[in-house]
């Protein structure tokens, strides 16, 4: 048990503090919308009500969809793109998607390669592109999700004040939509592109995001 819970500790770390969070925000997130409700002068609304809500559907998509996207574009712009000095950052001599000796594909697997990467021509082709594909299928999906708890929250407020409902897309043309989707994809940009240029100059020992402490600052692609 000790040594499972060793080998899996970022994963269960990570998991329990999303857990956790998300409790945090559906507690917080309910007592706000409480006062508004209160405010507007309309009947507030038990937490099992809330968190089935589309208030609440909106405000969990969409930073999920943001974080998503950022993997997305990390994964495949990495291929091309490279940031010398950076432990985020291959080396500018490895650019694009390498030989398949250095991949370890087709002939060149080893024995305790996945089936996929041993296989050859199609499978090899997807599983070769499978991380950021999965990304991508995420961030679609939690983006679509977003626009649908959106829409319907924002059509509950044209109800509410005795306005016409708008369609789907409409809604999408609706400044309310971009605003809330735009502030969460800058902060992630924002956050990637930061991280991966501080971390030429600055460390963290015993971090593999970092490089070594004692590593020049024009070394690329090193971890600690």
């Amino acid at each position: 048990m000790k040594a499972a819970l060793r080998d899996n500790g970022l994963g269960l770390l990570f998991g329990l503090a999303f857990l956790v969070t998300l409790v945090a925000q559906a507690v917080a997130g309910h007592a706000a919308f409480n006062d508004q409700q209160v405010s507007d002068g309309v009947e507030p609304v038990s937490l099992g009500e809330y968190v089935t809500s589309s208030s609440f559907a909106t405000d969990v998509a969409e930073n999920w969809q943001s974080e998503y996207l950022q993997f997305f574009l990390y994964a495949f712009g990495t291929v091309w793109l490279v940031q010398r000095g950076s432990p985020e950052s291959k080396e500018p001599a490895d650019v694009g998607r390498e030989s398949d000796a250095k991949q370890k594909v087709g002939a060149y697997a080893t024995a305790d390669s996945p089936a996929w990467a041993r296989a050859g021509g199609w499978r090899t082709a997807v599983f070769s592109r499978s991380l950021g594909l999965l990304m991508g299928v995420i961030f679609l999906f939690a983006w679509t999700a977003q626009s649908v708890a959106g829409w319907a929250s924002f059509n509950a407020e044209q109800i509410q004040q005795r306005q016409d409902p708008v369609s789907w897309l409409d809604y999408l043309q609706e400044a309310d939509f971009w605003n809330r989707t735009l502030q969460n994809w800058q902060s992630e940009l924002l956050a990637v592109g930061s991280f991966a240029v501080i971390a030429i100059y600055l460390r963290q020992r015993g971090s593999p995001q970092s490089k070594p402490v004692g590593d020049p600052h024009r070394s690329t692609a090193d971890s600690g």
